[in-house]
């Protein structure tokens, strides 16, 4: 390989990085964002502001590629309903507890959903997960555990009373439900576009998330409703960002840039919402950040192996 080739790599995963750690810093924002806007706004009003408001920068972006005449085409339209419909219930899990808990916590539980992944991984799609990663798996769910255990009020007699409580268990829900989504996911890559999965997914979770509104939606002041349409904005750049990393790079090399988010959360919920994390917190995130890296290098080195056996073998083996 030329140096020429060896620079282009290296810029390509750099843009590919870049693009990554923008996507979580904005998502951060986002989050941010909803959680200023208070506990009083029903969490499926939330999504459907998030979701619609997120098409418009999406929209814009497929334009400027000219992508949009073919982003909504497809054959799986039912596919991408259910996916809409476990990726609502997941986001209005998330919001739901992010306004009830410190944003440091709520990003930290979030951590889990590449956790539940592994399993579920195994379980619907018959992935060979062996020792190592079961390993890593189950050091990260004690992580998990550290995080959510002080914030538990499960022995006081009325933990249902708790906002803290509530919030961490609607987060760790948010997270099965994700990783239930990326699934779903997983599996309409196999025949859709990354633009048509973006564009489906907003628009199933708007109309969804519309089925909401006997539940009662409230009346927002301006100021509300800014935070809420800044949060859907910031929430479809976001997404342009995340897909074009994983165009300049390969998913092994940004990944671990997804916990990155955990700096920004501690600095923006220690200046605009005073939230000082516990020693208890910053140690389980600690160890859920690990496992998280740990399976993420080994999938790719399993990657690289498997690669590496195909181009060596023969067609008679």
């Amino acid at each position: 390989m030329s140096d020429a080739d060896n620079n282009d790599g290296r810029s390509g995963a750099l843009l590919g990085i870049s693009f990554k750690i923008g996507s979580v810093l904005i998502f951060v924002a986002m989050a941010a964002c909803i959680k200023a806007a208070g506990d009083g706004v029903p969490a499926g009003q939330i999504v459907f502001l998030r979701s619609s408001m997120a098409m418009i920068p999406v929209l814009c972006f497929l334009a400027v590629r000219g992508q949009l005449h073919t982003a909504f085409k497809t054959r799986n339209l039912m596919s991408h309903f259910w996916r809409g419909l476990v990726g609502v219930s997941a986001m209005a899990s998330g919001f739901y507890g992010l306004t009830r808990l410190p944003l440091p916590d709520a990003i930290a539980l979030g951590y889990a959903k590449p956790l539940i992944m592994v399993v579920l991984a195994s379980i619907l799609l018959g992935e060979t997960i062996r020792i190592y990663r079961w390993t890593a798996v189950l050091v990260g769910f004690i992580g998990v555990v550290i995080i959510s255990w002080p914030l538990l009020s499960i022995f006081d007699g009325q933990p249902w009373q708790n906002d803290h409580t509530k919030g961490v268990i609607a987060v760790l829900a948010s997270a099965v439900l994700g990783a239930f989504a990326m699934i779903l996911v997983r599996k309409l890559v196999l025949s859709e576009k990354t633009p048509t999965i973006v564009l489906y997914f907003s628009l199933s979770a708007s109309l969804i998330s519309l089925a909401t509104i006997p539940f009662g939606w409230v009346a927002l002041d301006p100021s509300t409703l800014g935070l809420l349409v800044a949060a859907g904005i910031c929430g479809g750049i976001a997404q342009i960002f995340l897909t074009e990393s994983y165009r300049h790079a390969d998913v092994s090399v940004i990944a671990p840039f997804e916990y990155t988010s955990i700096i920004m959360g501690l600095v923006i919920g220690y200046l605009f919402f005073g939230d000082v994390p516990q020693w208890s917190m910053l140690f389980g995130t600690a160890i859920v950040v690990g496992s998280g890296v740990f399976i993420i290098i080994r999938e790719h080195r399993l990657g690289l192996e498997r690669r590496s056996a195909r181009r060596f073998t023969t067609p008679q083996g």
